[in-house]
């Protein structure tokens, strides 16, 4: 096997034994949702475990991802319900201004309070934690250099890398962290433009431009693809961009950035529209969203595949004796609650005698943004793609009470169903706590319920999931409310 003997060795110069004698169950290399996950797992089956972070425990998704970005999500719904929507609740509160530096903090301060409960949760499983760069050097043996240069070993049993993702730098828009930034720039821009351009239209950038837009920036969101959002079903992606283009957010899908130039306090772009018209726009800022590499530590004969991600069998076994992988850095569907999943099965795989562990194979979707986008399964044009026969139950909120009485009609709920046994195969949702209700229909699918199941089913009133219910109900021709 690759990676045995000689040739696995790395050179690391002089180097002095961390925890002198001790040798533990588990290394785990990140510390973000894949890797905090599996040392808390194998701790709690009983194994002596270390966790490796290059920065704060939490990853990446805790300190710039997930987590912040949700804050500031917040606090752009709660600016927008009071500066625009106030007087439809019968409410006055004059003029509402933002402190942005206040913003910010609130979101920073979430994620430190957050991260220090990870530490917190370590110290309670009794998991030891170092920060530090890893490195696997040999069998059971991994070195960390530590921001001052020290670099020390540590011995285990098994290796778990979880070292996750990294935002894509592309070589012609490079990120100077003023006029051209990354997502985690725009996470703690100290002063919030005028003006932004965001590259890319998937979760992060979509979520990002509805923040700004809240706050008064003017965003033009371009996207390559044919549609905003181009992973969701069609139904979804017309509805966004409806959406977004009724609040007042630019949408350009279908374009082409051919280049960026830097003008020092802003930036241009020169675009290819869809209609093959060139055109230039200028911007405070341009944010560069168009996806993420993964992040693989020094492994000599690790085997990666052609885009670059850790190869790994049913079990999450690298080629390396001992070492596993998991999360964002193997591929696959690239969110926080897949690696937490795989991060589980492969420490269950490790310790738990007679598991075989489970894939990620059915995993919701969500986006944050307003309307809120959820789905699980199949979209509609793949199952036209392969022929399948299904049918349609489609429902919009502003026929639900619960709705209504809230004032967040926008959006609907979409279910599809095989047409010859009525099993769930995919749903579809854009609105108010779409995100929560797509546990739901996510239930279903995994316990193989059909349409007469989850038509059986009472669902309480008044509440957002009765959309899912006349959706079922919309499948057959009979929704009540329609």
């Amino acid at each position: 096997m690759r990676g045995e003997g000689a040739d696995f060795m790395i050179a690391t110069g002089h180097v002095m034994r961390y925890d002198e004698g001790m040798k533990y169950d588990l290394i785990v290399i990140g510390g973000g949702p894949a890797g905090y996950v599996g040392a808390i797992r194998a701790a709690q089956l009983g194994k002596s475990v270390v966790c490796i972070e290059k920065e704060r425990v939490g990853g990446t998704c805790l300190n710039w991802g997930c987590i912040p970005t949700k804050a500031l999500l917040k606090n752009a719904e709660v600016y927008n319900t009071m500066a625009k929507h106030a007087a439809e609740f019968g409410i006055s509160c004059g003029d509402v201004s933002v402190d942005w530096s206040a913003v910010i903090g609130r979101s920073r301060a979430i994620s430190e309070r957050l991260s220090n409960g990870i530490a917190f949760l370590f110290k309670k499983n009794k998991i030891t934690s170092v920060t530090g760069t890893a490195a696997i050097t040999a069998p059971g043996k991994v070195t960390v250099t530590a921001e001052d240069g020290t670099v020390s070993e540590i011995e285990g049993d098994n290796i778990l890398i979880a070292t996750g993702a990294r935002t894509r730098e592309v070589p012609v828009f490079p990120f100077n962290g003023k006029t051209i930034i990354g997502s985690k720039d725009a996470l703690v821009l100290e002063k919030r433009p005028e003006s932004m351009i965001v590259i890319g239209s998937g979760a992060i950038g979509t979520e990002l431009s509805y923040v700004y837009h809240s706050f008064g920036t003017k965003v033009t969101l371009i996207e390559a693809l044919p549609r905003i959002l181009p992973n969701e079903d069609n139904d979804v992606c017309t509805a966004v961009e409806r959406s977004f283009k009724k609040q007042g957010i630019t949408c350009m899908p279908g374009a082409k950035v051919d280049s960026l130039q830097d003008n020092g306090d802003s930036v241009t772009a020169t675009i290819t529209a869809k209609n093959g018209k060139q055109q230039e726009i200028t911007a405070d800022v341009c944010l560069v969203s168009i996806g993420v590499v993964p992040v693989v530590p020094e492994a000599a004969g690790l085997e990666l595949t052609e885009r670059g991600f850790i190869k790994v069998n049913e079990r999450y076994a690298t080629n390396l004796p001992g070492v596993y992988a998991v999360g964002d850095c193997i591929g696959g569907i690239m969110l926080a609650h897949t690696a937490s999943f795989e991060a589980e099965q492969a420490v269950e795989g490790m310790f738990v005698e007679g598991h075989t562990p489970q894939q990620a194979t059915l995993v919701p979707g969500c986006t944050y943004c307003h309307p809120q986008v959820a789905s699980v399964g199949k979209r509609e044009r793949e199952l036209k793609d392969a022929s399948v026969e299904y049918t349609v139950g489609k429902f919009a909120f502003q026929a639900i009470g619960k709705a209504v009485a809230s004032g967040e009609t926008e959006g609907f709920v979409k279910l599809i169903f095989g047409k010859e046994h009525g099993e769930l195969l995919g749903a579809h949702m854009v609105g108010e706590c779409a995100t929560e209700m797509i546990a739901h229909p996510e239930l279903a699918m995994s316990s193989e319920l059909t349409l007469e199941d989850l038509n059986s089913m009472i669902y309480a009133h008044p509440t957002l999931s009765e959309a899912i219910h006349e959706a079922v109900l919309a499948a057959e021709g009979r929704a009540i409310h329609a």
